[in-house]
């Protein structure tokens, strides 16, 4: 439930491990580091795990943002929630990818005190978590009605010129709806702020591929969109999904595994300490293509 906006960093954590593989994660990173390896790293076909090093001065050292990049093409992108599954409380992101066979997963978004409300607009084809619309302007939009008509996966931004959710969903069986961090085609929306928070967002590149966005280490959103732009990751869009300890992102795979939470919230928790994911009612999965999915 984020009922103030987070900002972010972040820690790879192998969930339910102990401090050895925390130690011998850390060292593996930091030998990819040494080594020029913080490039495109292939994890499934279609599917590539990157991290950034912030630029920016003042940062923690370990101030890396996980990029994991994703083919809609070869994947398909899920909302899994209470809602929708009938359980009456929520679970880590790697809990639901657990229990759903999901190889990705991060936050749907924000949430509001029923712990289980999605703040904005929430449909997953036949499944509406949250029918009214809020004045957050960007729309994540999967599942075409006509793949040969319009993108597998695009952010739309409601206040650009001829866009509206009406008319997004009679494109799209699947719409998320979030506050807006960058606007299409890469415009930063955030005036610079004293608040920072760990953060979870996602982002849409110029090849129109799914981008989840992790970072543990505290941000200001003005500043995480501006190392974002100044990379090389190409993107064009991105909306915030959480931030501080709720924030998180999971990646299972036969070779990888990687759960990654955030702590450092302004005004909220003020402290780099949070050693566990907390659960959440809703979020984006990842899992791979059926050959009959439209």
């Amino acid at each position: 439930m984020k009922r103030f906006l987070g900002t972010a960093f972040f820690l790879v954590v192998l969930a339910a491990v102990s401090a050895l593989w925390r130690q011998n994660d850390r060292a593996e990173h930091s030998a990819m580091a040494a080594e020029g390896g913080l490039g495109w790293k292939t994890v499934e076909p279609g599917m590539e795990l990157r991290f950034l090093e912030a630029q920016k001065e003042g940062v923690q050292s370990n101030s890396r943002i996980a990029v994991l990049r994703i083919d809609p093409a070869q994947w398909d992108l899920e909302v899994l929630g209470t809602s929708r599954s009938g359980e009456s409380t929520g679970h880590t992101a790697r809990d639901w990818c657990q229990r759903h066979n999901l190889t990705a997963a991060i936050n749907a978004g924000m949430f509001g005190t029923d712990l289980k409300t999605h703040l904005g607009y929430l449909r997953y084809r036949e499944h509406v978590n949250n029918s009214r619309q809020n004045n957050y302007q960007s729309v994540a939009a999967f599942d075409p009605r006509d793949s040969a008509g319009v993108s597998r996966f695009r952010i739309f931004d409601l206040d650009a010129p001829g866009v509206t959710l009406q008319g997004i969903l009679k494109d799209y069986a699947s719409a998320v709806q979030n506050l807006r961090l960058v606007k299409r085609p890469g415009r930063n929306q955030w005036g610079q702020q004293e608040r920072k928070w760990s953060e979870a967002a996602l982002g849409e590149d110029r090849d129109e591929r799914i981008l989840f966005i992790f970072s543990r280490a505290e941000f200001s959103m003005h500043d995480l969109n501006q190392e974002l732009l100044a990379s090389d990751i190409g993107l064009v869009a991105a909306q915030h999904l959480e931030g501080g300890p709720e924030a998180q992102l999971c990646l299972l795979t036969r070779e990888t595994k990687l759960e990654m939470f955030g702590s450092y919230e302004t005004s909220f928790r003020e402290d780099d300490n949070n050693a566990e994911a907390w659960p959440v009612p809703n979020i984006l999965g990842v899992r791979p293509r059926a050959a009959n999915s439209h």
